[in-house]
């Protein structure tokens, strides 16, 4: 029993070290996010303990940019998870249902043109049936997502803000099917190597 106790301490601690160190990532890069409603700063310590500390998770918290746009590896997770998370109120391309459209440049909430701030809308929740994700998501799943959407974006490239140029030069509006390979090389690749 008290092996059972030791662990329950060290994967409890180890949680909250994650945290903190999120907490500090974000408020040392100036980035304080916060809930899409209210302004409120959002508290990371509601968030699923897994898929806090991924090289992707650091790389935004620090930038506000997520890393996982227009990479294959993420995308093809991302669409997974939207699928089976979002689709039913955003619809299956994005095209919106009971909640928005998420696939054009018009934002029901204006800041969701960042990557910044849509990430504070899946986590914080918004109006009407949009509660917050925290507890449904991992903060790593919620960016795999996030690309995903940014990668359903079907209207001219001036709207896509969240690109870098260098995808911008790339962009081509979604075509409404695609088919990625299992498990394709990239930062959110599955399979060892």
């Amino acid at each position: 029993m008290k092996s059972s106790k030791k662990k329950a301490c060290v994967l409890i601690g180890g949680a909250f070290a994650s945290l903190i160190a999120l907490s500090a990532i974000a408020q040392n890069a100036g980035i304080t996010f916060r809930n899409t409603i209210t302004g409120e700063v959002l508290n990371f310590d509601d968030a699923l303990p897994e898929g806090k500390d991924t090289p992707g998770v650091k790389k935004f918290m620090q930038s506000g940019v997520n890393p996982y746009n227009e990479d294959i590896s993420c995308l093809k997770q991302g669409e997974q998870l939207f699928l089976s998370a979002c689709s039913g109120c955003h619809g299956h391309l994005g095209e919106g249902k009971i909640g928005p459209g998420l696939n054009d440049s018009y934002w029901t909430y204006p800041q969701n043109a960042t990557d910044e701030g849509f990430f504070s809308t899946i986590f914080g929740g918004a109006q009407a049936s949009m509660g917050p994700q925290y507890a449904n998501l991992q903060l790593d799943e919620m960016l795999k997502v996030m690309a995903w959407v940014r990668h359903l974006y079907k209207d001219p490239v001036a709207g896509a803000t969240w690109l870098t140029p260098e995808q911008r030069a790339k962009y081509k509006p979604y075509p409404g099917h695609e088919t990625f390979p299992d498990d394709p090389p990239g930062q959110c690749k599955t399979s060892a190597k």
